[in-house]
């Protein structure tokens, strides 16, 4: 059998054939935050970057790193059952892999920022990304009467997750920002952040025990899904109980100069 016959028969089949996706995302000035304890609304400033189109999927995770750990397989599922330090050493093969700098310190964990390659999202980022221009609590149209149509959560996802890119985007035409696998940030947690962060380009505390989530997972109630809620757990040994197989992400990177 011809390759090419095998390539379009994969494709057919939904199998990713590429690299992932990304979209640029401008950047800008907002309000990040919301009801929460620990989400003080306050003024933020984003510099454009690129970020995944579509959460990491096992297919992806695999090509890079040789393995899949999910619990619900899939190539086209998100990959899940992933700490933090899963995350930022996938983060580095794949920068290694298309000859870009590494942003990671594996033994540390500290991000190079200047650095061209793959890395994940601030907090402030991922917020960004996912309002995508939107004031409100969520992005989607309808709001909470609507978020069966923009994510997969308790309600609709009976007890799995599904396909990437299966729900409708928000405005940046980025898919899953809410639910199916909540996204690990490169933030380390701080209740009380937000009422000290600098306005350009917050990077989160410069130590702490626990690394930010966000957009809430297939497991998750409504409640727990909003442009600004926040969660946390500690990035070396990451809860079974209450997340693991509810845990992903997605990568960002930045834009290359004159692009």
């Amino acid at each position: 059998m011809k390759i090419s016959h095998v390539l379009l028969g994969l494709s057919l089949l939904g199998i990713s054939l590429g690299a992932a996706e990304m979209v640029k995302i401008p950047g800008g000035e907002f309000m990040m935050g919301g009801k929460a304890p620990d989400a003080k609304p306050h003024k933020v400033k984003v510099s454009p970057f690129m970020m995944d189109k579509y959460e990491v999927t096992q297919g992806d995770y695999r090509a890079i790193a040789g393995e899949n750990p999910s619990r619900f397989k899939g190539d086209n599922l998100p990959v899940e059952r992933l700490r933090w330090n899963d995350c930022i050493r996938y983060c580095n093969m794949r920068s290694a892999k298309e000859g870009l700098k590494p942003c990671y310190d594996l033994e540390t964990g500290k991000c190079d920022f200047s650095a061209n390659g793959y890395r994940l999202p601030t907090e402030a980022e991922w917020e960004f990304a996912c309002r995508a221009g939107s004031t409100k609590d969520l992005y989607n149209k309808g709001g909470m009467r609507k978020i069966g149509d923009a994510a997969w959560l308790r309600k609709n996802s009976q007890e799995t997750t599904h396909k990437v890119g299966s729900k409708q985007p928000n405005a940046f035409g980025l898919y899953d920002m809410y639910g199916n696998v909540a996204e690990w940030c490169n933030d380390f947690y701080d209740a009380n952040y937000y009422a000290k962060s600098p306005v350009q380009d917050p990077k989160g505390p410069e130590a702490g025990k626990k690394r930010v989530l966000r957009g809430g997972s297939w497991q998750d109630r409504e409640k727990k899904i909003s442009s600004f809620m926040r969660m946390s757990d500690d990035p070396a040994t990451a809860d079974i109980c209450q997340g693991y197989d509810t845990y992903g992400f997605r990568c960002v990177k930045r834009i290359p100069a004159g692009k």
